[in-house]
């Protein structure tokens, strides 16, 4: 049987120009690059925790199972 692990799929949508250094760092530890770019990562604690602290940045699209 597979290892089914929860994926939260997370779109940049806003320039991390005007921004402080570490919310450009953690645009670049999720993965994403430019805007309209979607990453998809696994469903933790740390991630969402790191999604929140941009989240006017960034969108979930949607969340896999």
């Amino acid at each position: 049987m597979a290892n089914k692990t929860k994926t939260i799929k997370v779109e940049q949508y806003k320039s991390p120009i005007g921004y402080s250094k570490k919310q450009r760092e953690v645009l670049r530890s999720l993965g994403l690059r430019r805007i309209r770019h979607v990453v998809e990562r696994q469903d933790t604690p740390a991630v969402r925790g790191m999604v929140n602290k941009i989240s006017h940045l960034v969108r979930i699209v949607e969340e896999a199972s």
